[in-house]
């Protein structure tokens, strides 16, 4: 877990970003009080952020469909990887 001075330090961002990407919901803090913690996870999605806004231009609400489709992928791979871990199983159970 990371401190939100080391976070700062470790993304190079100001304050005012951070909490502006807290506060749209874009980086979510584990702990709110009192002080947020942020996660490995955490800084990728701040470069992840930095890299959409700063290198390709992307606007706010394109930030935020890119990270909404991003979350979207992510919650489908947990679900397939449980279901296929069920189908396994299943599998199993019907050898044994």
């Amino acid at each position: 877990m990371i401190t939100r001075q080391e976070f700062l330090v470790r993304t190079h961002l100001e304050v005012a970003v951070l909490d502006a990407w807290v506060e749209a919901g874009w980086i979510i803090p584990r702990q709110a009080e009192p002080e947020p913690i942020f996660s490995d996870v955490d800084l990728a999605r701040a470069a992840l952020i930095r890299d959409l806004r700063d290198d390709l231009g992307v606007n706010e609400e394109g930030i935020a469909v890119i990270l909404d489709l991003v979350d979207q992928v992510h919650g489908l791979r947990r679900t397939l990887n449980g279901l296929l871990a069920e189908v396994h199983r299943l599998k199993d159970e019907r050898r044994g």
